[in-house]
């Protein structure tokens, strides 16, 4: 079993270290939140007083975080005059971000891990707070071969897929793709399941008819946004908990940056990136992503 230090306990990280635990791992969390470290310790994880102090010596370094600017300032530094994590590791330890962050952070920490000569895998995740718990997490990685064989090892234990993108900064673009993908076929099946019910057609019929068709999709399949047709999705619990609306517009604020840069005319992404815009600022950042149906039910 390995040594790993986990940095990021928030509804995904949290779910993610315990089953390191559940897997036979010695984990060492960090947060800044002394609830969520001493949830870890409950579960049978040593719980440090910095990042440094659970990252040093260890096999692994994996961190969970919200947004670029706090991976780039755990790994590089926050200001020019700190130092970050890397230049307290070597080559012994394998570092995965499994954070959702824009494709350059990503490349610029790979970079800066490559000339330590220390493996870095951006590591983003696709499946949610019940795949997080329930070990059936997507992995996109982006890094070299040999990381990402070494990374493997460890990411099973949280997830039941794992797939190489390709260089630093790949993984973060995998996500980015699907994540823009699911915002639009979300919000196409809702305007379907709804277009159907006010013409009397039970939603749960017409899902099932949908299935069945070429409107199959994820959202139908997985995760239905119209109540009560599928009881462990979050729309049968008044949207919760699940995927929140805010996240699903940063993330495809870091999908628009990837098309930008690029250059995509990524229409539809941009109008599924008003619309959940839109549904952000009524007041929903809170719920599940599924609850854009009540944009069109006029329940905001």
């Amino acid at each position: 079993m390995a040594s790993v230090a986990f940095i990021g306990l928030g509804n995904m990280g949290g779910p993610m270290a315990t089953n390191l635990l559940k897997a036979g791992h010695a984990v060492v969390v960090f947060d800044l939140s002394p609830t969520a470290c001493e949830q870890l310790r409950a579960a049978g994880a040593e719980v440090a007083s910095s990042a440094e102090q659970a990252a040093v010596g260890k096999d692994y370094v994996i961190s969970m975080l919200p947004a670029g600017k706090h991976v780039a300032a755990t790994y590089l530094g926050a200001t020019a005059d700190e130092s970050g994590l890397l230049s307290k590791l070597d080559g012994s330890t394998t570092v995965l971000d499994c954070s959702t962050i824009d494709a350059a952070t990503a490349r610029q920490v790979g970079e800066a891990a490559a000339a330590k000569g220390i493996g870095f895998m951006d590591s983003p995740v696709s499946g949610g707070v019940a795949a997080a718990a329930a070990g059936t997490l997507a992995f996109m990685c982006g890094g070299d071969a040999a990381t990402f064989e070494k990374a493997r090892v460890i990411l099973k234990d949280m997830g039941k897929n794992i797939f190489h993108a390709g260089p630093a900064g790949a993984g973060q673009v995998a996500k980015g793709c699907n994540n823009m993908l699911l915002a639009i076929h979300m919000i196409g099946t809702c305007e379907a399941l709804e277009m159907g019910a006010r013409n009397g057609l039970d939603p749960k019929v017409l899902s099932d008819i949908m299935l069945a068709s070429s409107g199959r999709n994820w959202s139908l399949e997985v995760y239905n946004p119209y109540p009560d047709v599928m009881p462990n999705a979050p729309a049968s619990n008044d949207y919760k908990p699940g995927f929140m609306v805010d996240l699903m517009v940063k993330d495809l604020g870091l999908a628009m940056e990837i098309a930008q840069q690029c250059e995509v005319d990524n229409a539809m992404g941009q109008l599924a990136r008003e619309l959940y815009s839109q549904h952000q600022q009524a007041g929903n950042g809170q719920r599940d992503f599924s609850s854009i149906l009540r944009r069109l039910q006029n329940e905001q």
